[in-house]
């Protein structure tokens, strides 16, 4: 599976908010198979969104990269199951 270019979060250590450097992202709630359905979340003008689905705070900061959160971790990475052929 190739990564999206819009970046995921998850929440797997359950706060109640997640600094991340972008406005416009996908929430998973949880890693796979604790995922709930995917859904894009954009900022628009403001700083901040709760997400629908698990009612994570999202709040948007300059200084982060979109590869980067605060706390760390909650940034997803696809990687492939164990003993699957490299594409």
């Amino acid at each position: 599976m190739a990564q999206s270019l819009v970046p995921h979060y998850v929440n797997d250590i359950g706060v109640n908010r997640i600094k991340i450097g972008v406005k416009e992202f996908q929430c998973m709630g949880a890693s796979p198979p604790q995922d709930h359905p995917h859904v894009y979340l954009d900022m628009g003008s403001e700083n901040e969104v709760i997400c629908p689905y698990c009612s994570t705070l999202y709040v948007y900061d300059v200084a982060l990269a979109p590869t980067e959160s605060e706390p760390d971790g909650c940034v997803y990475v696809a990687t492939a199951p164990a003993g699957a052929p490299a594409a």
